[in-house]
């Protein structure tokens, strides 16, 4: 068993870590304060090429997979969570959805621009009322001719107001629950489309997060991704992935958290001593660094089962599940060790401790992923 990482991937990481050094984590407290990620920032990573890192090389990408996408999020989310998010909405959902449901057509047409960084993109699955329920959703999609119409809205869309495509995912049979969700791209400038205000939010506060209104919005019949009713299938595809880079970006954050507290612990002294001296503290950090273990092998093997077309949606949901978690348990230890200084917006931690809450609700709630895992072990066992 070969569980090193492949030498180009492994200069990715240093290409990104190098990036983050420079460009990321000086302004990432600006970032946080002014809830923006500067597009500045975003074309510079498109220049590194890291929008199209998963994939395939004729669409623009750099043939990296899952794997290589798990390691730039990682090392991004380690310099800010929001700039990864901001990436994530694009090359991780968004534009994966284009690529695992689209035709050869639609790929050409909307990858090339989505993996360069031309195009912003997010995915649009969550409503008021549809949110772990995909059967309750009420924005639909009604066939005129060679066109489809769209109405409804959708709410907590990251990147919704910077999107150039939008991924849609609606009902074109109300009556099918689930099996009557289609999946659309929207084109940013399509009649009809009004995007909200920006929420405020507890954390990732540099990722643009909307709702999406649709009011008669005509689109062909050529931006249909997959055969009608299969949307709610894609949904859960590009989900399965989505969740292996949010574990990524959980995992570059736990780092972040030990990193930063280790040196304030050898740093810090109290009693005539560093606090990295005591028990206590080494506990906490021993904790951390256990828990770092643990989620970074789950991130990397279940992004080499995607990668080699292996079944993982029970990985990927215990991904998700398990380093969400480890990060909340990882961020708040960060605080503790921090002290008084750790509820100070002038150390790092502080937004860390606020980034890593949403993430146990995001692209599927805990609860759900509990549902999966425990409903595959039931019918697969262990």
């Amino acid at each position: 068993m070969d569980f090193n990482l492949s030498d180009e991937l492994n200069l990715l990481r240093q290409m990104v870590r190098d990036f983050v050094d420079a460009e990321v984590r000086p302004i990432a407290a600006k970032i946080d304060e002014e809830h923006e990620v500067p597009r500045a920032l975003l074309t510079k990573m498109a220049e590194l090429g890291l929008f199209g890192v998963p994939f395939p090389a004729e669409y623009g990408g750099a043939g990296l997979g899952e794997l290589g996408y798990c390691v730039v999020a990682e090392e991004i989310t380690r310099g800010c969570f929001s700039t990864a998010v901001t990436l994530g909405a694009t090359a991780s959902i968004g534009g994966m959805a284009i690529y695992l449901g689209g035709t050869e057509q639609q790929k050409q047409q909307f990858l090339p621009k989505l993996a360069s960084g031309e195009w912003m993109g997010c995915y649009a699955l969550t409503e008021a009322e549809s949110g772990s329920d995909p059967a309750s959703m009420k924005t639909v999609a009604v066939r005129d001719g060679d066109e489809w119409v769209i109405n409804g809205s959708k709410i907590w869309i990251t990147n919704g107001d910077v999107a150039d495509v939008i991924t849609l995912f609606c009902s074109t049979d109300r009556a099918a629950g689930a099996r009557g969700v289609s999946a659309f791209v929207v084109e940013r400038d399509r009649n009809g489309l009004r995007v909200g205000p920006r929420e405020k939010k507890m954390g990732q506060c540099g990722s643009s997060t909307c709702s999406l209104y649709f009011e008669d919005v005509r689109i062909p019949d050529a931006n249909r991704l997959g055969p009608l009713g299969d949307g709610f299938k894609l949904a859960m595809r590009t989900l399965d992935r989505g969740r292996l880079g949010l574990g990524a970006n959980c995992l570059g954050s736990m780092k972040e958290a030990l990193s930063l507290s280790t040196k304030y612990a050898q740093e810090r002294v109290q009693f005539g001593k560093p606090i990295a001296e005591q028990q206590a503290i080494q506990f906490y950090l021993a904790d951390m660094a256990a828990e770092i273990f643990s989620v970074e092998s789950a991130v990397y093997r279940a992004a080499w089962m995607c990668d080699q077309g292996l079944p993982f949606s029970r990985e990927s949901a215990i991904v998700k599940l398990l380093a969400s978690e480890a990060l909340d348990r990882a961020a708040d230890l960060a605080v503790q060790i921090h002290g008084g200084m750790g509820y100070s917006r002038e150390y790092a931690v502080e937004r860390i401790y606020r980034d890593s809450r949403v993430n146990r609700i995001y692209e599927g709630t805990n609860e759900i992923q509990r549902l999966v895992i425990a409903r595959d072990v039931l019918k697969k066992g262990i």
